[in-house]
């Protein structure tokens, strides 16, 4: 495994750079007759629409790819039912780089009701259907098709999620990983440019890719084990003992050997050049989850695999990962080193056009107008929110970007973006305030095997000081031109209200009106499985969040946004929670039930009904009741939309069935009104008339409630925009006031605004 980093902005560059910067990467034979390419050296097939803008995965890696002096070639959207499509660029010098897109296609596709969309925010008008299911591996099909005997490269939200044996919940089984259904030579995860980079220079070079088997943040097929590795069982890992540096890693680190001398911490260095194995086997020893044919018949050992998995996900002291499939072994290195601030402003600092490709003409691609005018300011979350895959996929160590690069984006906007009229949509990223925030203690961040910095309380090794943040909008906003910024992802209220002088900014400049922010439930033991905080948090929250805007002299709401059907969530837990909204008055518009993506702990929950966040065992563990079913899970939707008629006869029957008939009636206590009361009549038979009567349109009645709807999906999910990456706690919106993330060939996960902000998980 390497310990030497090479900037991805210091490779020599592939003789092809001579050709220079294209104004858009070519998409047809035509546009690279005008470049006067003869061919393509890397060609990349997308499920999206190719819109040359920063927050769109094939964009990002095209235009790295290009800087390195690569010719790359985009095929976006193409029609898969035969290979004809896979060869309008003709055959690639290097290889076919396959990505679903921003989004996972399943999520893209499908509610978490497993029902049909219609829509998709990343194609031209909103049309459904360009994509296939499982995109990655009918494109990586239909490109072996094409042309046999060329390497394909996998990457994006999709492949990098599923890159283990993983749960499937559109399929309801454990499918294997995507790599041997792909067929493909090699996967990249997690935002993978520093792989992709070296994976492209060293094709170029003529070497062999199935020789690649050592590069972070990839995963290979292998036939047997590496002679050189010592292969240890993943029963081992989690047990107490000198093989973990704590006794519990889900527990909060109180004493490490760091803690013996604070004095001999280094400070944080702003670009890692030498990686010193942190662990002595780091670098020697693979750890053996077991094999794809024993977790799909065995529950309780996939919630095992999935504990040791997130073990083993720290980039500086992780193991790689060995899990055989039949005959063969897949091997899976550890997780990429993070971009340097000075590679961070290298990536978002390309020629990028900043707008769709001009072969779309005035159609409208809903994901770019979510973003066009938003910048993302950094990667990575500390958070581990057990629903959410950003972690899985960016990381928990946060790369960012440098004032000097935010403000340039600033100014690009300004100049580049038609129409621009003043406002930024959003400053932020997975999150809205953990930029530049870190462990203070190197050491300690090298060995930690914590998935959370933030649960079940803040480390004290974490710095929570947001002055980088504060100072970073003030500069933005003196920025000419710039009338407005707003702050739409997401932010994490457990983190700022250790600094209040962040949150009177954010009130006071930031906000229009309205601040969403999540603190998903109410109940302490369903919080806990989420890994998020108590609802006190939230309470000093919007007791700050009000002070400042009445100091600012503006009237500004929170609008908390819930997770309905989640593991452990019981039916009692899910009516404290609708009885909770009734009391502090809040009716819940946009509804996300429970969406089980790959890879994270929340889906392991789902399918195993155990805890993972514990050790796991075959006799005394924590089981964990999981809505399942139709009618469970829409009886928890339906808890979460108590206001919403529609869901009346449904609450009214589990009501009396759980004992709870008191809170059905027109005192002020009750949930619902009992059936045939003036409250329960639909708005119809208020109004005196059917669906098509003739009083149709008469005024509305004066006690009429305000009935209104789920989105089109009806569901805040990390699909549709990752980055959610992640996957739930998002509007129907596709991406989070926030951006689409990256991986790979292309960018991200995890259901609501484009991937790669809170807004927006897996």
């Amino acid at each position: 495994m390497h310990t030497d980093v090479t900037p991805i902005n210091r490779y020599p560059k592939y003789w092809a750079e001579c050709y220079g910067t294209a104004p858009f990467l070519p998409t047809t034979r035509e546009e690279m007759d005008a470049l006067g390419w003869d061919s393509c050296d890397i060609i990349i097939v997308t499920g999206d629409a190719y819109v040359d803008h920063p927050s769109f995965g094939m964009a990002v890696i095209g235009r790295v790819l290009e800087a390195q002096g690569f010719r790359v070639g985009i095929i976006s959207q193409p029609k898969w039912e035969n290979k004809d499509a896979f060869m309008a660029l003709g055959k690639p010098n290097l290889y076919f780089g396959i990505t679903a897109g921003n989004m996972d296609s399943m999520i893209n596709r499908y509610t978490a009701d497993r029902k049909l969309r219609h829509d998709d925010a990343y194609t031209p008008n909103n049309e459904g259907g360009k994509r296939p299911d499982r995109a990655v591996l009918v494109y990586s099909q239909r490109c072996r098709e094409a042309y046999k005997d060329t390497p394909i490269v996998l990457g994006g939200i999709e492949a990098s999620l599923r890159r283990l044996a993983h749960y499937d919940y559109w399929s309801d089984k454990v499918r294997r990983s995507v790599l041997f259904d792909a067929k493909a030579d090699i996967l990249l995860f997690g935002n993978a440019e520093r792989a992709l980079v070296e994976v492209s220079h060293r094709i170029a070079a003529g070497e062999d890719v199935a020789a690649m088997t050592n590069i972070a943040g990839t995963a290979v097929i292998l036939k047997e084990a590496p002679a050189a590795y010592k292969i240890i069982d993943s029963t081992r890992i989690d047990k107490p003992g000198k093989a973990m540096v704590m006794p519990n890693p889900y527990a909060t680190e109180e004493v490490c050997e760091t803690n013996k001398d604070k004095a001999e911490a280094e400070p944080i260095k702003a670009q890692p050049v030498q990686i010193q194995p942190s662990r002595h086997d780091a670098f020697t020893s693979a750890v053996r989850l077991p094999s794809f044919e024993k977790l799909k018949n065995d529950r309780i050992l996939y919630a095992h695999a999935s504990r040791v998995m997130h073990l083993e996900a720290n980039p500086y002291s992780a193991r790689a990962l060995i899990q055989q499939h039949g005959d063969r072994e897949l091997w899976v290195n550890k997780p990429p080193i993070p971009l340097s601030t000075e590679e961070m402003d290298y990536v978002f600092g390309l020629s990028y056009a900043r707008v769709p490709h001009p072969s779309y003409g005035k159609a409208k691609i809903p994901a770019y107008d979510m973003i066009k005018t938003s910048v993302n300011i950094m990667r990575g979350c500390f958070g581990g929110c057990s629903f959410c895959s950003i972690t899985e996929h960016e990381g928990r160590i946060i790369q960012n970007r440098s004032h000097e690069s935010i403000l340039q984006e600033l100014e690009d906007i300004r100049d580049k973006v038609p129409g621009f009229t003043g406002t930024i949509s959003d400053l932020g990223g997975p999150t809205a305030n953990m930029y530049r925030l870190g462990c203070s203690d190197p050491r300690a961040e090298k060995n930690c095997r914590r998935p959370s910095c933030i649960f079940p309380k803040i480390c004290e090794k974490l710095d929570t000081d947001h002055k980088h943040t504060i100072d970073l909008y003030r500069k933005a906003r003196e920025v000419e031109g710039i009338n407005k910024i707003m702050i739409a992802s997401g932010v994490r209220y457990d983190l700022a209200i250790e600094s209040p002088e962040y949150i009177k900014e954010l009130v006071t400049h930031h906000v229009g009106g309205y601040l969403k922010i999540a603190p998903e439930h109410t109940e302490k033991d369903t919080l806990d499985l989420m890994m998020k905080p108590g609802m006190g948090t939230y309470d000093r929250f919007k007791e700050l969040f009000e002070k400042y805007s009445a100091e600012a002299g503006k009237k500004q709401y929170l609008i908390p946004y819930f997770i309905s059907a989640h593991p452990g969530s019981t039916d009692e837990d899910m009516l404290n929670l609708a009885l909770w909204l009734k009391k502090h008055d809040y009716q819940c518009d946009q509804v996300q039930n429970f969406y089980p993506s790959p890879m994270c702990n929340a889906t392991a929950m789902y399918h195993s009904e155990t805890n993972p966040l514990k050790r796991v065992k075959y006799k005394q563990r924590d089981d964990l009741f999981v809505a399942k079913g139709d009618r469970q899970r829409r009886l928890h939707k339906a808890l979460l939309r108590y206001h919403d008629p529609a869901n009346w006869p449904l609450l009214r029957e589990a009501l009396v069935s759980m004992g709870k008939k008191h809170l059905i009636g027109d005192r002020p206590e009750c949930l619902i009104p009992a059936e045939g009361s003036e409250a329960s009549l639909t708005p119809a038979k208020r109004r005196g008339s059917s669906r098509h009567g003739a009083k149709r349109f008469a005024t509305k009645h004066p006690n009429q409630p305000d009935i209104r709807k789920d989105g089109p999906a009806g569901q805040r999910n990390s699909g549709k925009g990752q980055n959610r990456t992640r996957s739930q706690g998002q509007s129907n919106r596709p991406a989070t006031g926030g951006k689409p993330q990256q991986s790979g060939n292309a960018r991200t996960q995890s259901g609501s605004k484009p991937a790669g902000k809170r807004g927006a998980r897996a």
